[in-house]
Formats: C-alpha cells, sequence, structure tokens
C-alpha cells in the first residue's frame, strides 16, 4: 500500500520554480502509487503564532486554514518541505506554518521529510540557513527523518528549474519514496 505524501508548496508564485519541483515531485510519488496532496500555502490563509499558547487547551484561537493543514501533516507518512530560498532562509509562507506547528507539539512524529529549495545563487553553500532552520525543526519532533534534498540553483525566473537536472532528481525523489 502507498504511503501518504503531503507537498507543502510555500512559493508565493504559482508555478514558480520550487512549486514546479513540488509538481514534478508528485508526479514520481503518484507514478510510484503513492497518494500525494499538495496545497500551496500562498493560496491559505495562516497567521502568524502570537504565542498565546491557547493551543494547549486544544483550539487555536486564529480562525485560519492552519488547523486543516496540521491535521493533514498529522495523517501523512512523508512530508516535503518546499521554498524559494530568499535572503538564505526559508520563505515568510512555510516558517509561519512550522511556527504553528506548536499547536500539535508534540504528536507530529516518526514522519520522513523531503526538502525542495530553489535559489538564484549558485553556490550550494548559501543553502546552510535554510537546511540549518528546516533541520532545526525537525529535531523539535521525535522520530523525524530527512529522507532526501533536492535543490534547484542558478533559478530565478520561473520555469527555469525545468531546464536542470535537478528537474530529474525531483521525479526520481518522488518515485523512490
Amino acid at each position: 500500500m502507498g504511503k501518504k505524501v503531503l507537498i507543502l508548496s510555500s512559493s508565493p508564485r504559482r508555478n514558480g520554480n520550487s512549486d514546479l519541483l513540488c509538481d514534478r515531485f508528485a508526479e514520481g510519488a503518484g507514478k510510484a502509487g503513492h497518494q500525494v496532496e499538495k496545497i500551496r500555502l500562498a493560496e491559505k490563509k495562516i497567521g502568524y503564532c502570537t504565542a498565546c499558547y491557547a493551543c494547549r487547551n486544544g483550539k487555536c484561537p486564529q480562525q485560519d486554514d492552519a488547523p486543516e493543514i496540521l491535521e493533514k501533516m498529522l495523517a501523512a507518512d512523508v512530508i516535503v518541505l518546499a521554498t524559494p530560498v530568499y535572503f538564505y532562509t526559508m520563505c515568510a509562507q512555510l516558517k509561519a506554518l512550522l511556527d504553528r506547528t506548536v499547536a500539535i507539539f508534540p504528536r507530529l512524529t516518526d514522519k520522513k521529510y523531503y526538502y525542495i529549495m530553489t535559489m538564484a545563487d549558485t553556490n550550494r553553500e548559501m543553502l546552510k540557513g535554510t537546511i540549518e532552520a528546516l533541520r532545526g525543526f525537525l529535531d523539535c519532533y521525535e522520530g523525524s527523518v530527512e529522507a532526501g534534498m533536492i535543490c534547484g540553483l542558478g533559478v530565478y525566473e520561473k520555469g527555469e528549474v525545468r531546464e536542470q537536472p535537478v528537474w530529474e532528481e525531483a521525479y526520481r525523489a518522488g518515485l523512490q519514496i
């Protein structure tokens, strides 16, 4: 039986490079028989965590889309965290959602994670801040496993990623979950 794969695409640009890599990953995962769902965070209303900790009593007071996404994260076997890299870290849309996981802490356990990252810079070393931030998130949840990293470097204009080797890498990663 296939796994439940949840792809969290945080690109503010529909069909931006990281968003396209999400689709390519999903194509491979679907072909391999997995159940795949992609959520575009930019199309959801996700408020910033206010650290009120009302969620400790069962419900965040914010009326937005975060609780539905968090439930899907809990149900998933594999979670893809996809982000364009802005100023050498993840974009605000993804960070806002990751902060909101405090509402399900510590229940988000035993998940496999893939990272999809794209940036205009061609120096892979410039992904360091993004990778450290994503790994820091995983460190908070028991049984989290970093299963793979898909990095599109030197891509800025929409669609440029289709011409890079990472295009096929994303497909193969989805196939090999």
